[in-house]
């Protein structure tokens, strides 16, 4: 369903280090990285698509997050969701809502909700029963 998923940063390296920490705590390996252009990219290691892409803004204006957009990034487990909801605190991420089970979405629905540090909206869930 996905080519990939790009977001935008107004300070590439902080960034950088940011995505660097969430998404190789995911799994995912690095595809490209470029601090000349700046941006990089990110890939599951069994596939090239979809890609997840950090990069600061085309048109040269300031990045900004949107109103109602989120990006959900998938764990393989709860408590690779806690481990990822940690670490992101730690480099300075702002919940936006705790750990836990979100029975409202689905039984086994478990994830974390947090800003990162330009302000976009994401989550990390898992979607398997414990």
């Amino acid at each position: 369903m996905l080519s990939h998923i790009c977001l935008g940063t107004n300070d590439f390296p902080r960034a950088y280090a940011f995505y660097t920490a969430l998404l190789g705590e995911l799994g995912l390996i690095e595809k490209f990285h470029d601090t000349a252009k700046p941006w990089a990219g990110w890939m599951a290691q069994q596939a090239p698509r979809p890609l997840f892409v950090l990069t600061a803004p085309h048109d040269g204006l300031p990045a900004a997050p949107g109103n109602g957009q989120m990006t959900a990034l998938l764990a393989t487990s709860r408590a690779q969701v806690d481990r990822c909801y940690q670490a992101v605190l730690a480099l300075g991420a702002v919940c936006e809502g705790p750990l836990g089970l979100r029975p409202h979405y689905h039984a086994h629905y478990y994830g974390a909700y947090f800003r990162d540090l330009d302000g976009n909206k994401l989550c990390v869930c898992c979607h398997a029963e414990e």
